[in-house]
């Protein structure tokens, strides 16, 4: 009988071990299967993030080229040709705005205007041929931005057309390259320089030191 009960907790107790080695390997192969899910995730979503990002990389590459594109073209459509008129060349003796002179300034003037004018119907082309209507919002905020900064670059030219104009009259009045603040000579040099000045250097800076005193 003894002999029995020894067989039996020996069967018992090799028993216990067998289901605890079980569990045992249940359990390893249960944490194993989590390890390689949470890892398969991982990856999965670092592919996601390394995809998102290079769909942004695309997506932003994109829209530089085409702000790029914008910007080129409006540059090429601001380029113009400036026409140069050989410094007039003084000599002994002449008189002042004689009628040499006054050819002189005639034809800076013409040549001045003549270029401004062309500026100004190759922009108005450039603009209806360039402009579109870009999907990207950002693409279409630089075309806008570009467009506004010729349009106030036209309009300051369009002052000094005027201004090119009165001063064309003065030269059929005879009253160009005089200042109009105390009558002296304005001079040569500095009509070449500014061909639409009005003021002599002296009431020119005596005007700009008023200006900024009042403002």
């Amino acid at each position: 009988m003894a002999a029995k009960k020894k067989t039996a907790k020996k069967k018992a107790a090799t028993k216990k071990k067998v289901a605890k080695k079980k569990t045992a390997k249940k359990k390893v192969t249960t944490k194993k299967k989590v390890a390689k899910k949470k890892t398969a995730k991982k990856k999965v979503t670092t592919k996601k993030k390394v995809a998102k990002k290079k769909t942004a990389k695309k997506k932003a590459s994109k829209s530089k080229a085409s702000v790029t594109k914008v910007t080129e073209k409006s540059a090429a459509g601001k380029t113009a040709k400036k026409t140069k008129v050989a410094p007039y060349q003084n000599r002994k003796g002449e008189d002042y705005m004689n009628e040499e002179q006054s050819e002189h300034f005639r034809k800076i003037l013409n040549t001045w205007k003549r270029d401004l004018m062309e500026e100004v119907d190759r922009t108005v082309s450039h603009m209806q041929d360039e402009a579109s209507n870009f999907p990207d919002p950002n693409d279409r905020a630089t075309q806008e931005e570009e467009f506004a900064l010729e349009l106030r670059t036209r309009d300051r030219e369009r002052k000094l057309i005027r201004k090119i104009d009165e001063s064309l009259v003065a030269l059929d009045n005879g009253d160009y390259g005089f200042c109009e603040v105390c009558g002296i000579e304005i001079g040569i040099r500095r009509l070449e320089a500014r061909p639409t000045a009005t003021l002599c250097i002296d009431c020119k800076t005596l005007e700009e030191i008023k200006e900024r005193q009042l403002g």
